[in-house]
């Protein structure tokens, strides 16, 4: 089995658990803990706070330990992380669980900044974003597949046992982790934590394109972190549908995350990968504007449609971006320039779920659904102002020519 393939296993069980919890989390606060909106927000934020919190200092071991070790400890800590989770929920205990959320998101954290830093040690360029498809491909999957489940039986199984469920995906991971080689590491001079985050962060700020990356990410993941929040009040005051759509609105996300991974990987060297950085948040601003056109009495497929816009160009986005900063990036840096990356695309979100809970609990759903679109838009707008429209091909993409 090649480490590619290996990877995609840890992938898909590390993704599995994480979705499991990106589902489960408003739906069991609603359930079992009675949430109000604000709250739900606040336990959004705890799972979505650990990239905050960890993708820079993740960064920096990425490219100074072994990456076979990374691999397996992240597997380790989500496991664990889950676990605890399940038995947050069992004795009732809001603040453990959200402690426990937030633990099982470091595992994850810590996998997706160190399968990033392996991809291009056993790829050539012009094979890295099939690779990268191949890598996200798991996260697609899993995004379509759990939210259907979970809204199934989210009213009908014991709570803990959704998170026992995830913690057997962690275990999975841990076995495809364990089964990884060991991989060159930078042997760079000595120099203090802070001096090496900042050269991170100072060849983010410095390229044009990986800041522009930042920035699309940075809104665009502040909009989905608030919808996630304000969608649950809106189905029920708002649109009026069933409780249960909000399950299949994000399967809805996840089969065209799905889609649009595979495709991305079938085109890679067919479109140039500026269409790709455009038309990524250029169809979730179409797809969050539909959302606030949606009243009482709609059917529920068309939120389903503006969920599955949502889902399918940003997937291409993702594999795309990713090329990009692997290949415009120094592999002694590549660690951490994942990891501001990282903290720009994921950190945001809890920021988002607390600004999304604000909004729909002091103006309401209506007024939450509209900061969203306005917020997917700005995201769009970045790459449409930005030299990611100039990206013609990723050969022209050298670490070199960036620097």
């Amino acid at each position: 089995m090649s480490v590619i393939h290996r990877l995609a296993g840890a992938a898909y069980g590390t993704h599995l658990g994480d979705q499991i919890a990106l589902v489960s989390v408003p739906l069991v606060a609603a359930l079992v803990f009675n949430a109000s909106a604000e709250l739900i927000g606040i336990l959004v934020a705890c799972q979505s706070v650990a990239h905050l919190l960890g993708s820079i200092p993740f960064g920096v071991l990425v490219d100074q330990r072994q990456q076979r070790s990374l691999a397996i400890v992240s597997s380790v800590i989500s496991l664990f992380g889950f676990t605890c989770a399940g038995l947050g929920v069992w004795a009732g205990n809001v603040v453990w669980f959200g402690a426990s959320i937030t633990l099982a998101g470091f595992g994850t954290v810590l996998f997706a900044l160190t399968a990033l830093s392996i991809l291009p040690k056993t790829a050539p360029p012009s094979g890295l974003a099939r690779a990268n498809a191949s890598i996200e491909t798991p996260r697609a999957i899993c995004s379509f597949i759990v939210p259907l489940i979970i809204g199934l039986v989210v009213a009908k199984v014991a709570a803990p046992l959704i998170y026992v469920a995830a913690a057997c995906a962690a275990l999975g991971a841990l076995l495809f982790t364990a089964s990884l080689p060991t991989f060159e590491t930078s042997q760079a001079p000595h120099v203090s934590r802070i001096t090496q985050i900042l050269e991170g962060g100072r060849y983010v700020v410095a390229h044009k394109l990986l800041l522009a990356i930042s920035f699309c990410a940075i809104f665009w993941n502040l909009a989905f972190a608030a919808l996630l929040v304000v969608l649950v009040p809106t189905i029920r005051d708002i649109y009026q549908f069933n409780p249960g759509s909000f399950g299949v609105a994000l399967s809805a996300f996840g089969l065209a995350a799905a889609t649009g991974t595979w495709l991305s990987g079938l085109i890679a060297d067919k479109l140039a990968p500026s269409t790709v950085l455009l038309f990524g948040p250029g169809s979730s601003a179409i797809a969050a504007a539909c959302l606030t056109l949606i009243g009482p009495g709609s059917p529920d497929y068309l939120m389903h449609a503006c969920f599955f816009g949502l889902g399918f160009g940003p997937s291409m986005w993702l594999n795309a971006q990713n090329s990009v900063r692997q290949l415009v990036t120094p592999p002694a840096l590549l660690g951490r320039v994942n990891a501001v990356i990282q903290s720009a695309i994921y950190g945001i979100r809890p920021l988002g779920a607390l600004i999304g809970g604000a909004v729909a609990g002091a103006a309401g759903p209506e007024v939450g659904i509209m900061f969203v679109a306005l917020a997917f838009a700005a995201s769009f707008a970045v790459s449409l102002f930005s030299g990611l429209r100039r990206i013609e091909s990723y050969e022209s993409l050298t670490a070199p020519e960036a620097a």
